[in-house]
């Protein structure tokens, strides 16, 4: 094999869209030099053809969809936050609380059965795709998480995917 992956042709609004094959897909991207994603903290960059955001925060390297889940967001502006022991990235826009390794989306809740009135951090469950971000001799690379299941910020990633696009037209 020649290390090229076959693509599929795909008719979305009128226009081919060339999607990649699972293969290729699954096939890590690199995306900068170790020392510098470490220097700069966060980068954005495309795989694959999806956006995504990657963080280098306490000794660690996070990537996940670049548009919060909620409402579009652009997370690579928000802060990072230590909330009950998890880093999370806080989204600019609405103040989005999602957790950098899994991607939950966290709020806080008071059960009123409860005789403390304290709020505790609940999760709402998976809500932002996580993808995996590898080193090797100095460079680092993503890979995209499986596509096949459906996550809330597949929408906007598909959605701003789709307006790049077409401004380039």
């Amino acid at each position: 094999m020649d290390g090229r992956a076959d693509e599929i042709e795909k008719k979305m609004d009128d226009r081919p869209v060339k999607i990649p094959n699972k293969e290729e897909a699954n096939s890590p991207v690199c995306i900068g030099r170790e020392d510098d994603i470490k220097k700069l903290r966060r980068t954005t960059a495309t795989v694959h053809n999806r956006d995504v955001v990657i963080f280098y925060h306490d000794g660690s390297f996070y990537a996940m969809d670049h548009r919060c889940y909620h409402a579009g967001g652009p997370l690579h502006l928000g802060e990072i936050e230590d909330i009950s022991g998890q880093p999370c990235i806080i989204c600019p826009w609405h103040k989005y609380k999602i957790t950098l390794s899994t991607g939950e989306g966290l709020y806080q809740a008071v059960n009123p059965r409860e005789p403390s009135v304290a709020p505790k951090w609940k999760s709402k469950g998976i809500k932002q795709r996580t993808h995996r971000v590898t080193v090797d001799s100095g460079n680092v690379y993503v890979t995209l998480s499986d596509l096949a299941d459906s996550i809330d910020s597949d929408y906007y990633a598909e959605k701003f995917r789709k307006a790049i696009n077409s401004m380039k037209k």
